[in-house]
């Protein structure tokens, strides 16, 4: 019996060809059990979407606050600015006064160098020598006071200025990275969607169609209601003192018919109006109709007034919901509000019970 041969190794040429027949079984296998990303349901969209329009308006009342503080923070920068202007006229005067001392001085004994030393350099640091040194007679002395206070007050108005500048800056970074942060969530808000089926998205739209319809029958209603109620005015000489006053009248009334013309108007995000609102821009706006200057933020409006039982709720009240704060509407009776829901949608009304409540406040 022979011996047994010992298979010899697969040469060069025989590998490369194993090599990429495998990796060709390999690339067949991975295709056919690779699977397409499965379109995701319209309930599952729905959901991610509310999310994120929900934090891109708790981004976006962030948003308003940092711009409120902005515009107040410009206001009093202007104002710090003018102060220093001021101030620095002021100086110039008095140098100017010191000038004409120094050249009286001149024209007889010479300059005094207590005087020349104020013209030259700080009046606060030479006051403090001067003063000791007894080189000053008491009208300059005075002239030298004077100076020296004004440039005291001219120093730290310098300074706040420089302070309410950083802070300037440090706002506008802060309302550059929120708006970068909402822009952010309503972009994956709209990629989302477009994730949806040609069906599904039809839906959608077919939904905000409806939506927007209901909110301008509203306005129609309540621009009808207005209109009959005017009439009514307008047909009786004399009023029934005894008839009952109506829920909404005075301040409250006001308050209620600005939103109501409103109804119907899309949401905008940081906007006041006239062609759109955010939430708490829209309650602002309508209480500045009636005469009452409110903050400009959910979370700022919750602080303007004495907080008030659900039970006790009047037509006109600001109502709040979600734990921080980021949504506000105005209560207009009957368990029910006007409020600018959120990027898509329209102004509307809504019940109260339909977002989680937290609670109410009364502006004085």
């Amino acid at each position: 019996m022979g011996k047994r041969r010992k298979p010899s190794p697969p040469s060069r040429a025989r590998m490369a060809v194993l090599t990429t027949a495998m990796a060709a079984g390999g690339a067949v296998l991975a295709s056919g059990t690779a699977h397409a990303e499965p379109t995701p349901s319209l309930a599952s969209v729905k959901e991610q979407v509310d999310q994120l329009n929900e934090d891109a308006e708790q981004a976006i009342e962030k948003h308003n606050g940092f711009q409120a503080k902005q515009q107040k923070l410009q206001a009093e920068a202007g104002q710090i600015q003018e102060k220093v202007a001021r101030g620095q006229e002021a100086m110039n005067e008095l140098r100017t006064r010191l000038g004409v001392v120094a050249a009286d001085q001149y024209r007889t004994n010479g300059i005094d160098p207590s005087v020349q030393l104020m013209l030259d350099s700080d009046p606060s640091a030479y006051l403090e020598r001067a003063s000791v040194q007894n080189q000053v007679s008491d009208t300059q002395a005075n002239l030298l006071k004077q100076a020296q206070d004004e440039q005291r007050k001219l120093d730290q108005d310098r300074a706040e200025a420089t302070a309410t500048l950083a802070a300037l800056d440090q706002v506008g970074t802060q309302l550059a990275e929120q708006k970068k942060d909402i822009q952010t969530k309503l972009a994956q808000a709209q990629e989302m969607l477009n994730k949806l089926s040609a069906e599904d998205r039809a839906k959608i739209n077919a939904q905000q169609s409806a939506e927007k319809a209901k909110a301008e029958a509203q306005q129609a209603a309540a621009a009808a209601a207005a209109a009959a109620k005017d009439r009514a005015s307008r047909s009786s000489d004399r009023p029934d003192m005894n008839a009952p006053v109506p829920s909404a009248s005075g301040r409250a009334g006001a308050i209620i018919a600005f939103a109501q013309a409103q109804l119907g108007k899309p949401y905008g995000w940081g906007k006041n109006g006239p062609a759109s609102f955010d939430c708490s821009g829209l309650t602002s706006q309508a209480y500045r109709a009636a005469g009452v200057t409110i903050s400009r933020t959910s979370e700022e409006q919750w602080k303007d007034g004495p907080h008030v039982d659900r039970a006790s709720l009047q037509p006109g009240d600001l109502v709040f919901f979600y734990n921080d704060l980021h949504h506000v509407g105005l209560y207009i009776g009957d368990g029910k509000m006007i409020h600018a829901p959120r990027t898509g949608k329209n102004i509307e009304v809504l019940p109260i019970s339909a977002m989680p409540y937290m609670g109410a406040v009364r502006p004085a």
